[in-house]
């Protein structure tokens, strides 16, 4: 899914046998539209199942937050399918303009189940089913929902990681085609943020990790609810097994069984970079102070690690600037611009110009300033990892280049390297 952060998807499934099995349903769907509700009695609801299933982590990045989809059960019509609202595909135009501007469109789709068993089969994916206690008008609203999002105008739908994905999606054509009330019984409601609860999905992914703080911003750490925390794929599972359906007065377990259909093997291969965000950030922040040591000895500039080090982080900054645009609620207000801004980028040929002279730029003062702000913004935000190690390196060169640090660290006007 789910992050930026950071998000709970599977790859599109492509089988000869789809279209029979989706056609099928469909048809089945459609008669039971047709029927008034004094012959729903009728109808043998009892060899139909629906059941929730939830899909473990991957080793891709977009699959390290899990997957939700629902199982239809029709023994007597030899159905077997599951519903998907996780189907992408990265062949799309523009694919990771879209995703970051929040404008990627997912669709629902509906494949044989063995092979959707299959794909997670083959990637060493654990999977738990969860027998719904529904009744047989339940079920037939579960099925008729379905039929109608599975329509073309219906089923393609503008994906949000928190707030509508596979398994929001799965969880609303659900409950809400109740004919009783659901309940959550969070009575001690865990008050978490969205950025804590990727955090504990991601923990071992650290570059991934990092991906998803430097893009999330001060939205991702407000406190959610029980609703808002079930966009990851295992919070729904669990709050579903605790759930009841309260009709006419009389209470029953939302959930009949709880099994696994394939078991955890391990885990999956993650394939880390050899240092982590930390470590870099500290080489930087160590290759900072000693190029700034080496300056004072040789009473010169190297401009050239400025150019390198205000162009990387301008960079950076065009991204971060980039995401105020974008759809994603989370991620417009976010305080890590204050050290990585698109301006060191953009008057990066004036800022080195007046260095090389031995004089000073207006930018760097007010960069400087940023930079404070960055770090009373850890109040407020938490940053990807390893971010104020390289906001200190960014304040050290920004420090040594106004005329008051040029004249302590004694830095010949002239001489520059």
């Amino acid at each position: 899914m789910g992050n930026i952060s950071y998000f709970c998807i599977v790859k599109r499934f492509k089988y000869n046998l789809r279209w029979c099995w989706v056609l099928i349903f469909m048809l089945l769907t459609t008669a039971l539209k047709g029927q008034d509700s004094d012959a729903l009695p009728k109808v043998n609801t009892d060899s139909i199942k629906i059941s929730l299933l939830t899909c473990g982590p991957g080793s891709e990045v977009y699959s390290l937050y899990g997957h939700t989809a629902i199982r239809f059960q029709d023994p007597q019509r030899g159905q077997d399918l599951a519903i998907n609202y996780g189907m992408f595909s990265f062949r799309q135009k523009f694919f990771i303009l879209r995703f970051i501007f929040g404008l990627t469109d997912y669709e629902m789709g509906i494949i044989p189940f063995p092979d959707f068993l299959q794909e997670y089969q083959d990637e060493h994916r654990w999977v738990i089913e969860q027998d719904l206690h529904l009744t047989g008008a339940e079920k037939l609203n579960i099925a008729r929902a379905i039929d109608e999002n599975y329509l073309p105008e219906n089923r393609v739908y503008r994906y949000n990681y928190f707030y509508d994905n596979c398994t929001t999606r799965a969880r609303d054509i659900l409950i809400y085609h109740l004919n009783g009330s659901v309940d959550f019984h969070q009575g001690m409601n865990v008050t978490t943020s969205y950025r804590e609860m990727t955090h504990q999905w991601n923990q071992k992914h650290l570059w991934a990790r990092f991906g998803n703080d430097i893009l999330l911003g001060v939205k991702a750490d407000f406190k959610t609810n029980y609703t808002q925390q079930q966009f990851l794929p295992d919070s729904l599972r669990k709050d579903f097994a605790n759930a009841t359906i309260t009709e006419n007065g009389k209470t029953k377990p939302f959930v009949d069984s709880t099994f696994y259909l394939i078991r955890p093997q391990g885990e999956a291969n993650i394939g880390n970079f050899l240092l982590t965000p930390t470590e870099c950030a500290l080489i930087l922040l160590a290759f900072t102070v000693i190029a700034t040591c080496c300056e004072i000895r040789r009473k010169c500039r190297f401009w050239i690690y400025d150019l390198v080090l205000f162009a990387s982080a301008g960079t950076a900054g065009v991204i971060l600037t980039a995401m105020i645009f974008s759809q994603h609620p989370t991620v417009s207000l976010n305080l890590q611009i204050l050290a990585l801004n698109p301006l060191p980028l953009l008057l990066i040929y004036p800022i080195l110009k007046r260095l090389k002279n031995g004089r000073g730029y207006w930018f760097i003062n007010l960069w400087i300033a940023l930079i404070i702000l960055f770090f009373i913004g850890n109040l407020f935000q938490e940053y990807a990892e390893g971010m104020n190690f390289v906001a200190c390196s960014l304040l050290l060169r920004c420090l040594t280049a106004t005329p008051k640090g040029r004249k302590i660290l004694k830095l010949n006007r002239n001489k520059h390297e």
